[in-house]
């Protein structure tokens, strides 16, 4: 599976983004679509993930309530609203597509199998 994230950018604190993940090559309809993301200096982590089939939707909890994400069957392509962005959600955030993903290891960059190439989010105080 290919994955090319899109919609990163500069935005204010409170403002909002949506990011796109498109998905080709082989598909993954049992699988897991999640995005993580990488802040200067700091280890990758889970932002969130959903079930392609039945679409099932996971947070970690620095995000419950702002971010949302959700997916188009049609278009192969993932999204991630985020609204009321705060300045430490800056990060490259990254989609990533696992076709073994469990809800233990959700959270987790080894559950994961090909992942895009990222974009920059930042929010400026």
């Amino acid at each position: 599976v290919q994955l090319q994230a899109s919609g990163g950018g500069l935005v204010q604190a409170g403002g909002s983004l949506r990011l796109s993940c498109a998905a080709s090559g082989r598909t993954f309809s049992n699988g897991v679509m999640g995005w993580f993301r990488q802040a200067p200096g700091k280890e990758r982590e889970f932002v969130a993930a959903i079930r392609w089939r039945g679409g099932t939707t996971y947070y970690a909890d620095s995000v419950k309530g702002r971010f949302t994400i959700s997916r188009d069957n049609a278009k192969n392509t993932a999204y991630l609203q985020m609204d009321s962005l705060k300045p430490e959600d800056t990060a490259v955030y990254y989609c990533a597509v696992g076709n073994s993903v469990i809800l233990s290891t959700m959270r987790l960059i080894r559950a994961y199998d090909s992942w895009g190439q990222g974009t920059q989010v930042t929010v400026s105080s």
